[in-house]
């Protein structure tokens, strides 16, 4: 393999990873009511961004292909700011990651490594059930004079 194979397997490989990793925060984010605001995959200047209409969730896949982030609606973010009441809607308060039990933050929290460990799983029971096609180990005939001949082994 030469080095720019390697290169693009490597990135490809992290690149689902992360995605993976991600979506496992950003999914029990949004089943415990949480407000996702920004689902990113790289770091650095956006290349590709998009809004959901549905959820008002900003998609976006940036230069540096090596990590990502979930940002969620949190009050403490806007702590240090002089409007920092006026910063959130009042209708968005309850769906602020701060405002949630400490059941759902630590389930929110542990998504990302379950579904890495999930995706793992996954992949070694796919590599486990396709195996490895071996030839069968057929001999013309055993040496003569060798141990699998004066055994009794013979051709076929």
């Amino acid at each position: 393999m030469d080095l720019l194979t390697e290169l693009v397997a490597f990135v490809v490989a992290i690149g689902v990873l992360v995605v993976v990793h991600e979506y496992g925060h950003y999914s029990v984010a949004r089943l415990c009511g949480v407000k996702v605001l920004r689902f990113s995959i790289g770091f650095g200047r956006p290349l590709l961004r998009w809004v959901s209409k549905k959820s008002g969730t900003e998609w976006t896949i940036s230069g540096l292909p090596l990590g990502g982030y979930v940002k969620m609606l949190d009050e403490r973010e806007f702590a240090d700011r002089p409007d920092a009441m006026s910063a959130i809607p009042p209708d968005d308060l309850p769906h602020a990651f701060n405002r949630q039990s400490v059941g759902k933050r630590i389930a929110i929290v542990a998504a990302g490594p379950v579904a890495n460990f999930i995706l793992a799983i996954v992949l070694f029971a796919v590599v486990y059930a396709s195996g490895v096609s071996e030839p069968a180990a057929i001999v013309a005939a055993p040496p003569t004079q060798s141990v699998a001949a004066n055994a009794g082994f013979q051709g076929g």
